[in-house]
């Protein structure tokens, strides 16, 4: 992990080893504490994805593209100790921090058994938790993010950059790969077409939006050929988004 500075906005971007923003999964079904946590580490330099219910989380967690999880232990549908149990028991090893509001000594040590990185009890500091999740980043940065990703059928290689559907390999460019690894890590998220140029293209401003629109449809196009089409769906007005069904 390391910090550089945005030339365009001039904004300090906390960047994992793959060189793009540490990505982090806050999971707590307390809206207030889901508001906070995305303000703050939104305001380091990180991108962040909110949820409230564990099996929500644990499908979000399972697509391995999060260098991060903020993971609360009493949540709604699947407690965070079945989530984390859950993630490890997959080979998810994401790098996961532990929140309650419990401060026993036997629930910090059930944590950890389970695989847990940390355990912050609530109250808390917040300069203190974001401290540790540059750590945990630190620590997880080779690799810190799982060398496999996937959607439902669709696996990607990260280590190979090899991508295949129903374990029929899909030749990529590199631009269209990028793209696809984008929406593919944010599963049922709508992406702008503002987030894809920022993700692919980076701080080119010479690179329209219309290019988006350009190498979506190469994309897809490739994905139709293997029978994928549906996978990546236009939300009019919005942007685009990996169907995870």
């Amino acid at each position: 992990m390391r910090c550089v500075v945005d030339g365009v906005a001039g904004m300090l971007r906390v960047v994992n080893h793959e060189n793009t923003p540490v990505r982090v999964l806050v999971v707590d079904d307390e809206a207030g504490v889901r508001t906070a946590l995305r303000r703050g580490l939104s305001a380091e330099g990180m991108e962040v994805t909110v949820c409230a219910e564990g099996h929500e989380a644990l499908r979000l967690g399972a697509t391995g593209s999060f260098d991060v999880i903020l993971l609360d232990v009493l949540l709604p549908g699947l407690s965070g100790y079945r989530v984390l149990e859950r993630l490890r028991h997959r080979g998810i090893h994401t790098p996961v921090l532990l929140v309650s509001a419990k401060d026993g000594e036997f629930d910090q040590a059930d944590g950890l058994d389970l695989g847990a990185d940390g355990y912050v009890v609530k109250p808390f500091s917040f300069v203190v938790l974001a401290a540790q999740v540059r750590a945990l980043v630190r620590r997880g940065d080779i690799p810190a993010r799982q060398e496999s990703l996937r959607v439902g059928e669709l696996e990607i290689d990260r280590s190979g950059r090899k991508v295949s559907w129903a374990g029929d390999p899909i030749a990529l460019s590199p631009r269209e790969y990028k793209l696809l690894v984008a929406l593919a890590s944010r599963p049922g998220t709508v992406l702008t077409k503002e987030d894809l140029l920022q993700a692919v293209w980076g701080n080119d401003q010479e690179v329209t939006r219309n290019v988006v629109e350009v190498y979506v449809g190469y994309l897809r196009r490739k994905l139709d050929a293997v029978g994928a089409g549906e996978l990546v769906e236009t939300v009019r007005g919005h942007g685009y988004r990996m169907n995870d069904a």
